[in-house]
């Protein structure tokens, strides 16, 4: 045991913050990939179908990778604040730092920075992660042998079962519930690029509004957590509360986007039928129907001996050759 500036290392363990997750990474290079991939045909598209190639392209997989990647983000809720706070456990020593709080769909992260970062000869630079896979019991009991600081570990108990706040039971399974919506968004997503390149342009449409429809869904199920009493986090004389954050706001914006292109497809679909087909290029190719001369036609007299020929048109003979 060694002692600096009162502040007691009683844990040898290192800890290893959480910097960002590897599943949204694979998202994101994942889609990004994709879409170097289809832009690539771009060179060989002519005329004004490159410009509209290359929209429909980037919006689509903009909202795949979106209803992808908002599974996996910590910044559904999320709540602020700057204020002197014990650090550790067994010692009188103030820190000033900024807190945050970061919820997402499958736990929460918690960040402590100092101002200034070093202060009692030592880095106060935290980002903690703490997932609910079932409960985080196990974690917060790792977290207290790492020693993290007071802050982080009085906003982790506060998620455990324990806790008379019952944040676990609220947060946990409304973020399961809009989990499973937006996978189930994901799959419409799929389905409405598969109508898109058929003749049935209608249906496309009221696949995107379906995607749409569960999007709000999914956010209609992380909200039941505002409608339950809220627990107040309390860290030395100031307080906050979690409020909505960047994911939930871009939730929305996805979702307003995928019903304006739902009904302006199914609209134009009954307005002009015709060139929808065209512009997605599912129409029927024009000249099957036109009278094409392909010049005159001959016939293989060795296949014809014996064989009485009357004279044909240049139509007829074109269709037995």
């Amino acid at each position: 045991m060694t002692l600096f500036d009162d502040i007691y290392p009683f844990y040898p363990l290192q800890r290893s913050s959480f910097l960002f997750s590897g599943r949204l990474i694979t998202t994101i290079l994942v889609f990004l990939l994709l879409a170097a991939s289809l832009l690539i045909i771009l060179p060989g598209i002519r005329g004004k179908s490159r410009l509209f190639w290359m929209i429909r392209i980037v919006t689509s997989l903009f909202i795949g990778a979106v209803l992808v990647a908002l599974n996996f983000t910590d910044d559904w809720a999320e709540a602020r604040m700057t204020t002197n706070t014990t650090y550790k456990s067994f010692s009188d020593a103030v820190v000033n730092a900024d807190i945050g709080l970061h919820i997402g769909l499958y736990g929460i992260n918690v960040t402590l920075k100092g101002n200034p970062i070093v202060q009692f000869n030592e880095t106060i630079d935290y980002n903690e992660m703490f997932s609910w896979h079932d409960t985080i019991e196990e974690e917060y009991e790792e977290a207290l042998e790492k020693g993290l600081p007071n802050p982080i570990l009085y906003i982790a108990e506060k998620f455990t079962i324990s806790n008379p706040c019952g944040l676990i039971f609220q947060y946990r399974y409304s973020g399961r519930y809009a989990s499973a919506t937006l996978w189930t968004a994901f799959c419409c997503w799929i389905l409405a690029n598969i109508l898109f390149s058929m003749p049935v342009i209608l249906y496309a449409g009221y696949m995107m509004m379906a995607t749409a429809a569960f999007i709000f869904f999914a956010m209609a199920s992380f909200s039941t957590i505002m409608n339950a009493p809220q627990c107040v986090f309390s860290i030395g004389s100031d307080s906050f509360e979690a409020q909505y954050s960047h994911s939930f706001w871009l939730a929305l914006a996805t979702g307003l986007l995928c019903t304006i292109i739902g009904v302006l497809v199914t609209m134009l679909h009954f307005l002009i039928p015709e060139k929808m087909k065209e512009a997605f290029s599912v129409g029927v190719d024009s000249y099957e129907d036109e009278d094409v001369s392909y010049g005159e036609g001959y016939l293989n007299a060795v296949f014809l001996d014996g064989v009485t020929i009357s004279p044909l048109s240049s139509k007829v003979r074109e269709e037995h050759i």
